[in-house]
């Protein structure tokens, strides 16, 4: 009597799932999975590192540089950028694949249809038409599971183009901080060549009023040759730094893209937000976080996989022939009825592809741990770096100020006849090494700036590209 009502009630229960379709179990939520990704990771309430407030993270970064110029490469190159493409067709094949896990809870219909024309032997054959439809209940959450994991993995796709596109951003920003900085590294070194050519002047001038030596002569144009030599080297250079920028926006690389002359002024600082929020607005770490979210979901696919499977089908057919006598019966004939297939032994495979999906779900749970950590890495390594490089600028512009002073010095000096070649090419070399240690400071600065940024996980433009919507 029990098991008739135990029978009963699996029954009614059956019929509810059937009719409903049974819960599916949730991906862990954000915390959780932090909590649970993270155990040795302790977040601060503040950024270690010194530097901006605690204020939320602003977008359209792109534009606190003020250069119309930048700007227009950035949107130059998120409209041809190969790798930026090949993104965005990612996002489109997942989401191709939504339709695909979602169209299985839909009811399938085909249809057949068979005729013959006219022979010698008789004036036609067999006719006919089939119509079928089929509709798999989804009790266990099979094929729902499947549709949340392709979800899941079509939001990891959005998110990651979204990254994609801020890396690229960040890139092309970088790119032209150092293409305008080689440029300005061949001024340096003109500036330093053409002071080295008035010094050989002045060495040979010397040499013919009999005050000069060879040896001084020698030396300086020695010195010049250093010079031109770095030039070549500065100027080749920069036609790799702008045929780098050329491939990212696109173009052939004929290291022809204009520049600009001078570097942007250094933008203030900015705000920074609190590190507990940075692993929920970093597209990168969203997209891990989605990755769990579908091997999660895969895993409940495939333990719903192990139990049976319910379809109902649904038949219409209609056959005549002037050939062969058919039986007698209605015409068309309808049918309708169900369809039960349960696994009961394939050596171990379900069982396996259960225990695959599991240790999937364990790795995408160790790539959002890295994610995570890469991110706090990275905010931090920026916010140092820019502290670090902020400090130097000022210690090398008083650097630069001091060499520029003691070799105007000793070129007087060296005029009046007081000293000799040598004390004016010590001179030189310390104020040709301050100003590129200088100008290389103030390029870095810039694109510290830019990776802080990113690793911030703030838009460049004034529209975030849409992995938190998504979520």
């Amino acid at each position: 009597m029990r098991g008739a009502r135990f029978t009963r009630h699996a029954a009614a229960a059956t019929l509810v799932c059937a009719a409903a379709g049974c819960a599916l179990q949730s991906p862990p939520a954000t915390a959780e999975l932090q909590k649970e990704a993270l155990p040795h990771t302790a977040v601060p309430r503040a950024f270690k590192a010194a530097g901006g407030g605690a204020a939320p993270v602003a977008d359209r970064w792109l534009a606190s540089f003020n250069d119309p110029a930048l700007s227009a490469l950035v949107d130059e190159a998120l409209t041809f950028n190969a790798d930026l493409q090949g993104a965005a067709a990612r996002v489109e094949q997942a989401g191709g694949y939504v339709k695909v896990a979602s169209a299985s809870l839909l009811p399938a219909v085909g249809v057949a249809a068979t005729g013959s024309g006219a022979s010698s032997n008789s004036s036609g054959g067999l006719n006919g038409i089939w119509l079928n439809a089929s509709l798999e209940l989804d009790i266990w959450g099979r094929i729902r599971y499947g549709q949340a994991a392709a979800q899941a993995q079509s939001a990891a796709a959005e998110a990651a183009f979204a990254y994609a596109r801020q890396s690229l951003a960040a890139m092309v920003a970088k790119s032209w901080f150092l293409a305008i900085e080689a440029g300005l590294q061949r001024a340096i070194v003109q500036d330093m060549l053409r002071s080295s050519e008035s010094v050989l002047r002045l060495a040979q001038g010397r040499l013919r009023i009999g005050s000069g030596n060879e040896q001084d002569v020698a030396a300086a144009r020695a010195n010049l040759g250093t010079y031109r030599d770095a030039l070549r080297q500065v100027e080749y250079s920069r036609e790799q730094a702008l045929r780098a920028l050329e491939l990212l926006l696109g173009r052939y690389p004929a290291a022809e893209v204009a520049v600009a002359q001078r570097l942007s002024a250094m933008p203030p600082p900015v705000p920074l937000g609190v590190p507990s929020e940075l692993l929920e607005r970093r597209p990168d770490v969203i997209a891990a976080e989605r990755q769990v979210a579908a091997a999660f979901n895969r895993v409940g696919e495939a333990r719903a996989a192990q139990l049976p499977r319910i379809s109902l089908t649904a038949g219409l057919s209609s056959i005549s022939s002037d050939v062969l006598v058919l039986q007698d019966r209605e015409n068309p004939a309808w049918g309708v009825g169900g369809m039960l297939l349960a696994p009961l032994y394939q050596g171990g495979a379900l069982r396996a592809q259960v225990e695959i999906r599991s240790a999937e779900q364990k790795q995408a749970v160790a790539a959002y741990a890295s994610a995570g950590q890469r991110a706090f890495a990275e905010v931090e390594s920026a916010l140092s770096a820019e502290n670090a490089l902020r400090e130097r600028e000022v210690i090398l512009e008083a650097n630069v100020r001091d060499s520029e002073r003691a070799l105007e010095l000793t070129t007087i000096q060296f005029r009046v006849g007081s000293t000799d070649q040598r004390a004016v090419e010590q001179r030189q070399l310390p104020l040709y090494s301050a100003r590129m240690a200088l100008l290389r400071v103030q390029t870095d600065r810039r694109a510290q700036r830019v990776n802080l940024h990113l690793a911030l996980g703030g838009s460049f433009s004034e529209t975030t590209a849409g992995p938190v919507a998504a979520r």
